[in-house]
């Protein structure tokens, strides 16, 4: 493939985008599924269409089944039909559970059914960690040692691996709730997935000796795909994510580091401090004994927020962050840094962005009060 590929793949993915939202802003209207402003944790003023996962379920499939079945360019070394199924299916089953949910407003332990089906989707469908960089030192650790074979069919095995699967599984599902979790401010889901699939795309045309031009392939139409959806997802947006749209970033972005082979750690840095706002809003509910998937106002988006921010100031912010450390992502790839390291300077940025925006929030309430 040539750039010329790529480009044509970006302007189809982002042109689709452009002409599905229109109509699924229209549908979610008309069937009244409707975000309305009607308590303090939300920031929009005014009622705004959700199914976004819907948008982007119908744009991203449709491009992967034309590439896939007319032109065969992302059936390659690296990924295999199958891989497509079961990511088509794990998207089916988050945009099916997201429209249920935006409509319905379904139960914590509801919404929970079908980030689960999406994983076991793409496991079932031969996606799958086998191994990952030893955090701790040289080498890889190997995930793939205990399986079990189930069955053949048409000449391939479909098998269980105990610790490449369950990884596989856990690594899925803190993906998609770290994006759902994220997804608090116009445009911030949809850029940060933009600016992951940027990285995946260039580190999947600079692996030395093997390229995977499927994969950038991939990326490139993931990354169309939500250009698109951001021109009506921008702060004042017109249409949000939903629950459909905030979890299948993350699924989509997870996917696709594990069909890369390698992209594991270059995914978890760049979404370092939004998986740390995540762990820490687990961590917090839990030691204040309440429901892990109750909904606040207490992540660092709005504290960013509560600190000054504007919306716009807070959501590119959060993207300079993202891109800062997908450089140190690429470059952590290529010079071989300790990831314990990268990821203790994830941490100190963390606690200092929070400790910034504690001492912000101090000054503004002191100020408030003396003028009062």
């Amino acid at each position: 493939m040539n750039s010329y590929d790529y480009i044509f793949a970006l302007i189809a993915s982002f042109a689709l985008c452009l002409v599905v939202t229109p109509f699924v802003i229209l549908f979610a209207k008309r069937a009244k599924i409707i975000d309305k402003p009607d308590s303090d944790r939300k920031i929009h003023r005014k009622p705004t269409p959700l199914l976004g996962g819907l948008a982007v379920f119908l744009s991203f499939n449709l491009i992967v089944l034309f590439y896939s079945l007319i032109t065969r360019d992302l059936i390659g070394d690296t990924i295999i039909f199958k891989n497509l199924l079961g990511v088509f299916l794990g998207s089916f089953f988050l945009a099916l559970g997201g429209f249920l949910d935006d409509k319905y407003n379904l139960r914590p332990k509801w919404q929970l059914i079908w980030p689960i089906l999406a994983a076991l989707s793409v496991i079932v469908c031969g996606i799958g960690i086998d191994w990952i960089t030893n955090p701790f030192g040289d080498g890889v650790l190997e995930l793939n040692k205990y399986t079990i074979k189930l069955f053949w069919y048409h000449g391939i095995a479909y098998k269980f691996t105990l610790l490449a699967d369950i990884f596989t599984f856990v690594w899925l599902l803190a993906m998609m709730y770290t994006t759902k979790l994220l997804d608090g401010l116009d445009g911030l889901v949809s850029g940060i997935t933009i600016i992951g699939s940027i990285f995946i795309f260039f580190t999947a045309l600079n692996k030395g000796d093997i390229i995977q031009y499927d994969v950038a392939l991939l990326a490139i139409i993931l990354i169309g795909v939500f250009v698109g959806f951001l021109v009506f997802n921008f702060n004042p947006a017109s249409i949000f994510l939903g629950e459909g749209g905030s979890t299948m970033a993350g699924f989509l972005l997870g996917c696709i580091s594990i069909i890369s082979g390698s992209k594991v750690g270059i995914t978890l840095l760049l979404l370092s401090i939004p998986f740390l706002d995540f762990v820490w809003t687990v961590v917090r509910r839990f030691v204040e004994k309440r429901n892990l998937f109750s909904a606040d106002r207490k992540h660092l988006h709005h504290r960013l927020l509560d600190a000054g921010f504007t919306v716009k100031r807070a959501v590119l912010f959060l993207y300079s962050i993202a891109v800062a450390f997908g450089l140190v992502a690429y470059y952590f790839q290529d010079k071989g840094i300790s990831f314990m390291t990268a990821m203790a300077a994830v941490v100190v940025v963390f606690m200092l962005i929070l400790a910034y925006v504690y001492t912000k929030k101090r000054r503004k309430a002191r100020l408030l009060t003396e003028n009062n």
